[in-house]
């Protein structure tokens, strides 16, 4: 046995002051005279050994009392660890307010159940310990240590958060709101320990106790709409654009009559019925029509129960007024090239001379296409390269007369394959590379009557590994009539052969030239970002059109804020900063203009219920510096809590002991007297 605070073992000297009543007090005697001195001697005789035996008890019942209450007051205790915990105390509770805590345990939230529980834990400490309440939204207001009456309020303010943090993060920032703060530094992590989450492998700090308290519930079914993308970077007007949706199946068991809808323009429409096997996913592609440029909004939803927080996802489309195509040429226009785009209502070509070109409009265009240049300056190629590497799509036709060292110059710093030397010999075009975005799903199958370009005059070109060159047209011989390559956030690509009829029939092959050009200007490896998580894309890029200094971007939704803003000439970086916290659609305004529509979720870490198993927290818990707290347990965890740092607990009996040694001495001072 061990005590608390040993040095109220001095207040035993307080033992003595019974005895000296005793000494004083009781040894006095009163004669009684009698007529009958026979008679008197014996009842004197017996009075007195009554007496001394009552005494006795007297005496002894107030020494057991006074050292009662001295061991009371030093709260002995038997230690079952290693260490007991003297001194102040740093507190810090985590309590899980993601959504998965709104599953139930005998039809009580787990949330509620992780408040009740967090209480509990306060309450087993002294008015002197700090205590930090932390939760996944990881507030301002809970990174800083508060009295045991403030913890008690900050927990009745907690409710459930989108927000989601890794254990891992959960724990370190514990650390640093308690480190070297008091004596002894705890922490608590009260959840429901799922395995998307829960990261702490191992955790050796012995400077800081950990204690995981999980929380079991009744294991729900669940099904999820996980992510939906568009197919093609840029959605087109009066086409069917599509859009692929993945639905996942978390549970054991089969998930039957899963349907999908879509509301999108104020009406909504089945997609189609699933049945899902277990713990697989499955993927589906639907069709959106959009029958006008600008920005669409649609909501799409399963029907699942009861875990319904990740059955809808929203997303807020672009579609752009006209694709923008320029054409660099270094005389005459091409013919065929014009009477192209003329036929396509939704792009617009713009042809100018090498001479004449403004680089600063570069950027505006969706492809740029260089038509037989004699040669490439070094400003026309310092533009292009900037502009590949932020999002463009370049096409290139090498003149038959053009300067050798000025294309390789060209190509080096794009990191592409060098001109050799042109072919003079006619060669035809035999396959086509499907599985590229620019011909796939352009051709259900590629019948033998399909016309593919024939040139007679082609440059070699040079094929090192090391430039990550892919090809999308071959001659028969194998050589490359047209190759693409990766830049930055866009694309280069290199047709072999020159624009000019005089070497090349593409322009007069509307099977390939057609669907070949109109991929090029909408392909991108940066698709649209239709949609943002919360929690998780905290950043969001925007076209910069600040005019003014005064000017600033604001984000409608249920309530509006603005967002912090990093200006980076033509864009602009939006940080939401944990502001929004529901899942819906918002609107980016700059003064009374719409800029954009933003579609925000909630993070489907999360849609898996899975938990982690007994045998990995009895692992974690194998480090000494950890304890796994059993949170099944009704009665107060107050008493459980005390027992775990101090151990067994004695203060109390003590002062019970305290009590029933005081009712024997008045017993005895009353009832033995009145016989």
């Amino acid at each position: 046995m061990q005590f608390l605070y040993p040095t109220f073992l001095w207040a035993l000297a307080a033992i003595a002051i019974p005895i000296i009543i005793h000494l004083f007090y009781f040894r006095r005697f009163k004669k009684v005279y009698f007529t009958n001195v026979k008679y008197l001697q014996e009842i004197k005789e017996e009075t007195s050994s009554r007496n001394k035996i009552k005494n006795l008890l007297i005496l002894l019942s107030r020494i057991l009392t006074v050292a009662a209450l001295v061991f009371a007051f030093a709260q002995p205790f038997i230690p079952q660890g290693d260490t007991v915990k003297k001194g102040n105390n740093a507190i810090s509770v985590f309590i899980d307010n993601s959504f998965s805590m709104q599953a139930t345990q005998e039809d009580v939230p787990l949330i509620n159940i992780a408040k009740e529980k967090a209480r509990q834990i306060i309450n087993a400490y002294s008015e002197e310990d700090k205590f930090q309440i932390l939760t996944h939204s990881f507030e301002g207001r809970h990174q800083r240590l508060v009295s045991k009456e403030d913890a008690l309020s900050l927990i009745d303010e907690i409710n459930i958060t989108p927000s989601v943090r890794p254990l891992s993060k959960v724990v370190n920032r514990q650390k640093q709101a308690i480190s070297s703060q008091e004596e002894n530094e705890i922490l608590y992590l009260i959840s429901d320990f799922q395995s998307s989450i829960n990261d702490l492998e191992t955790y050796t700090d012995t400077t800081a106790e950990l204690n995981l308290l999980p929380l079991q519930s009744v294991q729900e079914k669940n099904v999820s709409l996980d992510s939906v993308w568009l197919e093609s970077p840029v959605p087109m007007a009066n086409q069917n654009n599509k859009l692929l949706v993945r639905i996942t199946n978390h549970s054991d068991e089969e998930a039957e009559g899963i349907r999908l809808s879509m509301l999108m323009d104020g009406q909504e429409k089945p997609e189609g019925t699933y049945n899902i096997p277990a713990r697989t996913s499955i993927t589906d592609t639907i069709n959106m029509s959009l029958l006008k440029a600008g920005w669409h909004t649609a909501e799409l939803k399963i029907s699942d129960y009861p875990i319904q927080f990740d059955d809808k996802f929203y997303i807020s489309v672009n579609v752009p007024e006209e694709i923008n195509v320029l054409a660099i040429n270094d005389g005459q226009q091409n013919r065929y090239l014009t009477a192209l785009f003329k036929g396509l209502n939704a792009y617009n070509l713009t042809n100018q001379n090498q001479n004449k070109v403004d680089y600063s409009k570069i950027k505006d265009y969706d492809l740029v296409i260089l038509n037989d240049l004699r040669d490439i300056s070094s400003g026309l190629a310092a533009e292009l390269d900037a502009y590949i590497v932020n999002g463009g799509n370049t096409l290139v036709f090498p003149s038959a007369n053009g300067s050798q060292n000025s294309y390789n110059n060209f190509l080096n710093n794009l990191g592409a394959n060098n001109l050799q030397g042109l072919e003079k010999e006619k060669k035809t075009v035999s396959s086509i590379n499907k599985d590229e975005f620019i011909f796939k799903d352009v051709y259900e199958y590629i019948s033998r009557n399909i016309t593919l370009p024939t040139t007679n005059s082609s440059w070699n070109i040079t094929n090192y590994q090391s430039r990550a060159q892919e090809s999308i047209l071959r001659y028969r011989d194998g050589s490359n009539y047209l190759v693409k390559y990766v830049r930055g956030n866009g694309h280069l690509y290199l047709c072999t052969s020159p624009l000019s009829s005089d070497y090349n029939d593409l322009a007069q092959n509307a099977e390939i030239f057609v669907p070949m050009l109109y991929k090029m200007a909408i392909a991108s490896t940066k698709t649209q970002k239709i949609s943002y998580t919360i929690g998780q894309d905290e950043i969001i890029e925007a076209e910069n059109k600040i005019s003014s200094g005064d000017l600033v971007y604001k984000i409608n939704g249920s309530e509006e804020f603005i967002p912090g803003q990093t200006n980076l000439g033509n864009k602009i970086l939006l940080d939401v900063n944990d502001q929004v916290t529901k899942n819906g659609f918002y609107t980016l305004n700059l003064d009374k203009e719409k800029i954009a529509d933003l579609s925000f979720n909630f993070d489907r870490k999360e849609s898996n219920m899975m938990v982690s198993s007994s045998d990995d927290l009895n692992k974690l818990s194998e480090s000494s510096a950890v304890n796994l707290l059993d949170g099944s347990l009704k009665a107060d965890f107050s008493q459980y809590i005390n027992q775990k740092d101090k151990g067994i607990v004695l203060w109390w009996w003590c002062l019970i002991l305290a009590l029933i040694f005081l009712a024997i001495e008045t017993i005895l001072l009353r009832v033995w007297s009145e016989k």
